[in-house]
């Protein structure tokens, strides 16, 4: 997911309030320069996207067209032209009274796998004078494909391996920080599953999925789910005894719909009568839905 760095658009923002292009002359101004938006652009390649956009953006506006060419580079690039993307254009235009446009590419879905990580090089071909010293490295940028697969539910249903760094700070009665469990839908919330015995036996949580924007699959919790009692994880009683937990306000959980997994950040905390006592962290954890044979080898080797 494309953003633009700061530092280019305050200077994006200096070089027009100071200057502007004549129409009258085909020569360029000192303060005009031409640039990739960044100099690292990821986007996610889906089944029915017709194509994604990698920003290009001026300094100044003009009067009139202006036409550049797209040079693809070799040295660095694992993805191949014509079989993991295709370029829509070998040129860009910004249009007059414009101060950007975007080079289109097309992602071959078919031809990527769920575990590629695939990336070419762009340059712009442009006069010398349109290159910006301060940023002469974002006349090119890199340009990372990955494929994002439909999003189905019953990915997430089922056998599942849990590792988790709570568990390496509190690893219970297993003394590991990893242990199998088992999802189910939620009977009533939807795009949510329960987690049975999740990190601790007796004790389930719940995981919803947001599938609004494809290229953000976000994972929540719903707030003050019980993950133990503290009298059980610390040895000792805090608060009303039960150790609490939702998503981290701090870091964004994500589920991968091609691997079957989940990154979720979990927030654990202590309340008394309704007030928080205590936070305990702030804990990464993944959860791996696997299949029914490798659950009942891991099971007989004792996870």
């Amino acid at each position: 997911m494309m953003k633009y760095s700061l530092a280019a658009f305050v200077a994006l923002v200096f070089a027009v309030a100071v200057t502007s292009c004549d129409e009258e002359y085909t020569t360029y101004s000192d303060a005009e320069y031409v640039m990739f938006a960044d100099t690292l652009s990821t986007n996610m390649v889906l089944a029915d996207t017709e194509y994604f956009t990698v920003p290009v953006a001026s300094t100044v506006a003009c009067g009139y067209d202006r036409t550049f060419g797209i040079e693809i580079i070799d040295k660095g690039s694992n993805a191949i032209e014509g079989k993991h993307y295709r370029l829509l254009s070998n040129s860009v235009t910004i249009p007059a009274g414009k101060l950007a446009t975007d080079v289109k590419v097309k992602g071959l879905y078919e031809n990527i796998e769920p575990t590629d990580s695939l990336g070419f090089i762009l340059r712009l071909v442009m006069p010398e004078q349109l290159e910006w010293n301060l940023y002469k490295e974002w006349t090119e940028t890199k340009v990372v494909m990955y494929k994002g697969c439909p999003f189905d539910m019953n990915n997430f249903v089922g056998p599942c391996i849990l590792t988790s760094m709570l568990l390496r700070d509190y690893p219970g009665e297993n003394a590991s920080y990893q242990r199998l469990a088992r999802t189910e839908l939620h009977p009533t919330r939807s795009n949510t599953v329960i987690v049975r015995n999740a990190f601790y036996d007796g004790y389930d949580v719940e995981l919803t999925f947001d599938p609004s924007n494809p290229a953000n699959p976000l994972v929540t919790m719903p707030k003050d789910q019980v993950l133990n009692a503290s009298s059980l994880m610390f040895g000792l009683i805090h608060g009303d005894n039960k150790v609490l937990c939702t998503h981290s306000a701090y870091y964004d959980s994500y589920y991968n719909s091609c691997q079957r997994f989940v990154e979720l950040w979990m927030h654990v905390y202590i309340e008394d009568l309704g007030a928080t006592v205590g936070t305990v962290g702030d804990y990464y954890n993944i959860i791996e839905w696997i299949s029914e044979e490798e659950y009942d080898r891991l099971k007989k080797e004792g996870l």
